[in-house]
């Protein structure tokens, strides 16, 4: 490299290192030490190699850049003034209110695909957005920053094994090993060569470098891009706080605006303009899309008994034929949450994750970066593995569907090991999610499509058993609705079910019906968002109501009825599972946690 390129990115770097520590001056707090250490990677990386357009950030031939390490936010909003995208009045509005430059990065600006901070995660993230650019059959590379303290997450490695068993060429990990994590050194300090042996294993390409040599960083970008039929990962050895004395390779400084902000920047050469021209992606074609072909959901006849797993498989295989942006991912449970159907169906645009689920969800967000329709399925019990990629995709706002088979007591003799009872109040919980679970098999088909074209993290709740159709084929289920069962003037009290415990309901309301008791049935199959009216008007009129789930007491159904009608004052009963089960039939397992029928009958007896 010519001498005055290398000059120039000197220079580069020391207005990155600069601008981080204006900008955490500027907030009182941040993380500089942290991004003056990558300073010259990301300075080669923006300068050489990344091909982005930022005037058009959905242009399918830009690169993507994902921030592993979030915390080093200052140093991203640096390259970001050096590249034009922000001026350095916004850059000195970092972590300020109102501001979009947050503490760590969000899409809410446009350059960013998802959020990070929460470690371990870009780099899952990245593999699904390399995954979808095989299915693009489009050339551009996804750059993934990570800082050496992440790399203990077992995550991290679960991404290493996927991305390296798919050979994923167009992806590029590059590790900034500034020895120092939050309290002090990190377990490998600068042995690069330990992380190098891991990556190795997984058939990566490795490259260890000096992070401050901007001919070996140019050389290693270049190598990387170079790179065919394996993943590379460059480990750049770097010093934490390079180029302030004060804070340089020291413990103690992490998190923290510098004591002398002034000094500091004195120290690296004071205040610079340079400006970073980021070379344009060539011109491409448009992302490769699926052939479709018109095909029905299935439909199954009132009366029959099927188990909504098997109509979800089903009608994702339908959709899937119907609609070419839609994707699917598997746990390796497959046989069980029935997405073998759609394996069948669409071969290429189904993806086996293998008994790792924060990869699956990972992925699931980085295919959505790209404009895909991805449906991630495992047991509901193995979703809480991947609960915080889950909640940071609420935070990404990033649109992906999850599906949880085998939920609830009613799995049977399986046990609690595999019994999803925590999975509604988690996805509740989610920022702008959607939760629903269906009782009958046209219901499942007819809302696993409805999912097809809802924003955000939202969640279908399928069951491993039979139960009895009771909708007929055709019929619609718009999110946020529900379904009255069972209602006339002379109602008692009002269930509230979903999914099994519709059928129980519906059978406790005909016995007590027997009996003189007449109560109405709610089949509140979207959770969230709920149909707040049909439960005030069931509370106003019957002034009782009875939510029976098979899921925990604590934030599922019972706790959604709560939320929508507490202020009107109606009783409010929640029969739910509360103790540890064991080893039973479903039959056994529903009576022995008082949700079935004549838990119900039973109650509604009492409280009358």
């Amino acid at each position: 490299m010519p001498e005055r390129d290398l000059q120039f990115l000197a220079e580069l770097a020391a207005q990155l290192r600069v601008d981080s520590v204006r900008a955490a001056a500027a907030a009182g707090s941040g993380h500089p030490t942290s991004s003056m250490s990558a300073a010259d990677l990301m300075a080669v990386l923006f300068s050489c190699h990344l091909r982005y357009d930022f005037t058009h950030p959905h242009n399918p031939g830009n690169d993507h850049l994902i921030f592993s390490k979030g915390h080093a936010s200052p140093l991203l909003y640096a390259l970001y003034k050096a590249a034009g995208a922000i001026d350095d009045d916004e850059l000195l509005t970092f972590r300020k209110r109102g501001s979009r430059l947050e503490g760590h990065p969000t899409p809410r600006l446009p350059w960013v695909d998802v959020a990070t901070g929460s470690l371990g995660q870009g780099l899952p993230v990245g593999v699904g957005v390399a995954m979808a650019g095989r299915l693009e059959r489009l050339p551009y590379h996804v750059w993934v920053l990570c800082g050496d303290s992440e790399l203990a997450e077992g995550s991290i490695w679960e991404a290493a094994e996927h991305a390296g068993a798919e050979g994923l060429a167009n992806l590029t990990v590059i590790v900034d090993v500034n020895r120092l994590g939050q309290r002090g050194p990190t377990r490998h300090g600068w042995d690069t060569g330990a992380y190098a042996r891991r990556f190795g294993a997984f058939g990566w390409h490795t490259i260890e470098i000096d992070g401050h040599d901007p001919g070996q960083i140019d050389y290693a970008l270049g190598d990387a891009c170079n790179t065919r039929r394996r993943p590379t990962v460059i480990l750049a050895k770097t010093r934490k706080g390079e180029g302030v004395v004060e804070v340089e390779n020291r413990e103690g400084a992490h998190g923290k605006a510098l004591k002398d902000p002034e000094r500091a920047v004195e120290e690296l050469g004071g205040v610079r303009s340079l400006h970073v021209e980021v070379r344009r992606p060539e011109d491409v074609p448009e992302p490769h899309r699926f052939e479709t072909r018109m095909s029905a959901p299935p439909e199954y006849r009132v009366g029959d008994e099927v188990a909504t797993r098997e109509a979800f498989g089903a009608a994702l295989a339908a959709l899937g034929e119907a609609r070419g942006d839609v994707v699917v991912l598997d746990g390796e449970v497959a046989d069980s949450t029935k997405t073998e159907a759609f394996a069948d169906a669409c071969p290429e645009r189904f993806f086996e994750m293998y008994i790792a689920e924060q990869q699956l969800v990972a992925a699931a967000v980085g295919l959505q970066v790209r404009g895909w329709k991805p449906y991630a399925a495992t047991f509901a019990a193995f979703l809480t593995r991947a609960y915080d990629f889950i909640r940071m995709a609420g935070v990404s706002k990033a649109s992906i569907r999850l599906v949880g088979s085998h939920a609830g007591v009613s799995i049977g003799e399986d046990g609690p090991s595999q019994m999803g009872l925590e999975d509604l109040a988690m996805m509740r919980a989610v920022y702008g999610s959607t939760v629903l679970y269906p009782c009958d098999a046209n219901q499942a088909a007819a809302l696993t499509t409805e999912m097809a074209d809802v924003s955000g993290v939202s969640y279908l709740r399928t069951t491993r058993g039979g139960t009895p159709v009771i909708y007929q084929p055709g019929e619609r289920f718009p999110v946020g609705g529900s379904r009255v069962l069972r209602r006339s003037p002379e109602d008692r009290a009002t269930i509230v079910a979903a999914g099994v415990t519709v059928h129980e309901a519906l059978a406790a309301a005909d016995d007590l019906a027997a009996s003189g008791v007449p109560v109405g049935v709610i089949d509140m199959y979207s959770i969230k968002p709920i149909d707040a009216a049909a439960l005030v008007e069931a509370a106003t009129t019957t002034g009782t109501l009875i939510t029976v789930e098979d899921h925990r007491a604590e934030g599922g159904l019972g706790d959604a009825v709560l939320d929508a009608v507490g202020e009107l004052g109606p009783r409010v009963v929640k029969l739910a599972v509360r103790g540890l089960p064991a080893s039973a039939t479903p039959e056994e397992q529903l009576a022995d946690a008082r949700i079935d029928r004549h838990a119900i009958a039973d109650t509604v007896k009492r409280l009358l």
